[in-house]
């Protein structure tokens, strides 16, 4: 390969001189690179391909219409049929870049930075949004492996004769591999948002893989001998530009388009998004390391950019001070400040709570407060550390207001405790470090007892003593953490005697559901009964209608009593036998043997009413009179008599018991033409343990119900509300055809895991993503 500013050989030249360069001695290695390379990409692509069924599915779960949901449904197809294609595509685009390498024919590709304000305006958005995503994470990937990335540099330099590379000249490197994908993509009648799914799959799967890769290339080449001794000393941009990071897939979900990216060092503000999900590094588990590493990456985040607004899209507290100041605050003034606040605040309380408290709001007072009271307000500023707490602590409450498994109604009252938190953080850093703080034990109890009883149908109770604690605490805290847990002890024996009351409706529900299920199992049963006696049977309506509405349920009543091996079960169905068989045409035979039982055939009719209850004496006279004249009539070839005979049917008592679980025990609703996706997810339901939370509905007709209790019997799923009162059953066939459908999915577990900790892990994970450093240790 030429060096910049030098005429180019010949391509013969170039050929023969690489040729030189790698016979005999680095040819044998190069080939070991190839196959190393190659083998690597390949494994790590099909993790894409392996995971974008199950991505898409997710994304069609929460799609907000139809349209979007078809979307993801169809692409889920076209991209298996796609897949070979996209797979022999990239393949083999890696290895002509590796071939053309060492023939100096490889140039790097352009990159979208490099276009000017005309070129711009040419390019089509598609292609735009598609050069954005290969930028981000190729300068992701520059930033994290810059060391490995620069020795391999100067080795395969060694390889290919000298001849020097740059970064994006590099065939294992970042660009080539990035670009080498969006190549493979381009033939495929994929729309953008799908392709920015398989990007974000791409990003993880296959450039997250590429450290690893790149230590093992170095160290095959240092195995055999090229630049065993390198030092690092790549000369990078000490400051490369900022980048938006890789759009997730629940930025998909939510429509959003990824931005170019800003020519300031930070991200822009999103003042009212939620922070987004982060598919990062696991946060660590060890509560003072997880406060260590967010103390870090917000000193980082302090020092590129103080005036940079917080992932949540809240302006840092540091940013709200003088920029110049010479001194900071003390604790005692800080303090002080927040305590007037909260002093107003007891004396608003009433007016505002029931509105909100954002967090922007309550550091923008502080700094006034602070001001007010300062002699030289221009000359001081709030200490870093103290900064930081102010800034953890405004993330932690804007988590609240944003976490979606809370009502409206809980997050507008827990956010009234910012201040008082606020003060608790600044004197004691164990509120992030120890899981039973007394403040942080109320936080989440108060929070759970909002995610489990108060949804629509919330006790009343719940939301007044919420407010009530959070009152107490407006009023009466000034140090003394004793307060929290004596809040604490009064609020859980309130959600105590709350949850008791919710246990006690529900197991009511359940054995309710129990002796309802019985019934229909029992009626399932007599249902088949019939059913089988009335096959391929042209009878006249009377007796149809009798046995298909009366004498099922006296089939349910005997099959109760006596159960399924009774003798008198047996007879029952017997009863129903021959009576679909009287009202059929006979031979001379059938009719004397009919004749012959008919006196029995009666009597046990007779009893079977009389056991349905419903029916006075002369009325069963009359059906049983009925029943005999259409046989008859039958027998006489007469079925214009046979059809004129419709006594008055009684309605049927376990029809109106039923009322609409009836419809349940009908073949229709156990119909098992399942997909082979909805069979999939029967056979998970199978495994769902009772207390699993499901999400039912689309768009914002959302319902959080529990699963209670499952029939084995019918294969009914029984839920209920918050209350603890019945609220659905499902068949197992229709409810996997609900998820299949999109209109009902599983609640996660992480809800269940305290507030404070689900929000310190969300800030950490959000925090490494803003700072650009996902891969970094904990420390």
């Amino acid at each position: 390969m030429s060096n910049q500013g030098q005429p180019p050989h010949p391509p013969s030249t170039l050929h023969s001189l690489a040729s030189r360069g790698i016979q005999p001695h680095f040819g044998e290695l190069a080939q070991r690179c190839r196959k190393l390379v190659m083998n690597n990409l390949a494994e790590h692509l099909g993790g894409v391909f392996i995971q974008v069924d199950d991505t898409l599915f997710t994304l069609a779960d929460k799609a907000e219409s139809n349209q979007l949901q078809s979307l993801f449904f169809d692409n889920m197809r076209e991209i298996r049929k796609q897949r070979p294609q996209i797979e022999r595509s990239y393949h083999q685009q890696i290895a002509r870049n590796f071939s053309d390498f060492f023939t100096g024919q490889l140039k790097p590709p352009a990159r979208a930075e490099t276009l000017d304000a005309e070129q711009l305006v040419l390019v089509q958005n598609e292609d735009y949004e598609e050069s954005l995503q290969i930028t981000n994470m190729v300068s992701r990937v520059k930033a994290s492996c810059a060391q490995p990335l620069f020795a391999l540099e100067q080795r395969l330099t060694q390889l290919n004769n000298g001849h020097k590379l740059d970064e994006d000249s590099n065939p294992f490197g970042p660009q080539m591999i990035a670009q080498a994908f969006r190549l493979a993509l381009a033939p495929c009648p994929l729309p953008l948002r799908i392709k920015i799914v398989l990007y974000t799959l791409f990003d993880t799967q296959v450039m997250d893989s590429l450290e690893s890769l790149y230590a093992a290339l170095n160290q095959c080449l240092i195995e055999a001998g090229v630049l065993p001794e390198l030092k690092y000393s790549a000369q990078r941009n000490a400051n490369p530009p900022r980048t938006a990071a890789p759009a997730s897939p629940s930025h998909v979900e939510s429509g959003a388009t990824p931005r170019p990216p800003s020519p300031q060092p930070s991200p822009p503000a999103h003042a009212t998004a939620p922070m987004p999900p982060y598919r990062g590094e696991v946060p660590p588990s060890d509560p003072v390391e997880l406060l260590g590493s967010l103390a870090a990456l917000l000193g980082e985040h302090r020092r590129r950019d103080g005036d940079a607004t917080l992932p949540d899209g809240t302006r840092s507290m540091a940013s709200l001070t003088p920029q110049n100041a010479t001194r900071t605050y003390s604790a005692r003034e800080l303090l002080d400040a927040l305590n007037r606040m909260q002093r107003q605040s007891a004396q608003e309380l009433a007016q505002q709570l029931h509105q909100p408290q954002p967090v922007d709001d309550l550091k923008e007072a502080l700094q006034q407060q602070l001001q007010a009271h300062s002699l030289l307000p221009a000359e001081h500023r709030v200490a870093d550390q103290e900064a930081d707490v102010i800034d953890l602590v405004g993330m932690l409450f804007d988590f609240i207001l944003d976490d979606d498994n809370l009502p409206d109604s809980c997050k507008t009252t827990l956010s009234h405790l910012h201040t008082p938190y606020l003060k608790v953080a600044l004197q004691d850093k164990a509120l992030f470090t120890q899981h039973h703080h007394p403040a942080r034990r109320l936080l989440n109890a108060m929070a759970q007892a909002g995610v489990l009883y108060g949804g629509e149908n919330e006790e009343s109770g719940l939301q007044a003593k919420m407010q009530w604690v959070v009152e107490r605490v407006i009023h009466d805290f000034a140090a003394d953490l004793q307060l929290f847990d004596s809040l604490l002890d009064e609020f859980n024996a309130y959600v105590a005697t709350l949850r008791h009351k919710v246990e006690l409706r529900e197991r009511r529900a359940v054995q309710a559901a129990k002796g309802r299920d019985k019934l229909l199992g029992a009626r399932q049963r007599a249902l088949a009964v019939i059913a089988a006696c009335l096959n391929n049977r042209a009878l006249p309506s009377i007796i149809h209608n009798f046995l298909e509405l009366t004498w099922a349920d006296a089939l349910v009543f005997v099959w109760l009593r006596h159960g399924e091996d009774s003798p008198e079960w047996r007879r029952a169905c017997e009863v129903a036998e021959q009576l679909a068989w009287s009202g059929t045409p006979l031979d001379e035979a059938g009719r004397e043997r009919l004749q012959a039982l008919r006196i029995a055939l009666l009597d046990d009719l007779r009893k079977g009413l009389e056991l349905l209850g419903g029916y006075h004496e002369d009325g069963i006279r009359r059906l049983l009179q009925d029943l005999v004249a259409c046989q008859h009539a039958v027998q006489g070839k007469q079925p214009q008599v046979a059809e004129r005979l419709k006594p008055a049917q009684v309605e049927s008592q376990l029809g109106t018991l039923l009322s609409e679980d009836g419809a349940l025990a009908s073949p229709t609703a156990r119909d098992t033409g399942l997909s082979p996706r909805a069979q999939a997810l029967a056979r998970e339901l199978q495994q769902l343990e009772f207390g699993t939370w499901f999400e039912f509905g689309s768009g914002e007709q959302l319902q959080a119900l529990k699963l209670s209790w499952f029939s084995p019997t019918t294969d009914n799923y029984m839920f209920v509300d918050h209350s603890g009162q019945r609220a659905a059953i499902k068949p197992l066939q229709q409810l996997a055809r609900e998820m299949e459908q999109g209109l009902a999915r599983i609640i996660p577990t992480e809800r269940d895991a305290p507030l404070v900790d689900r929000a310190l892990n969300t800030i950490y994970r959000v925090l490494q993503r803003f700072t650009g450093r996902p891969h970094e240790p904990h420390a």
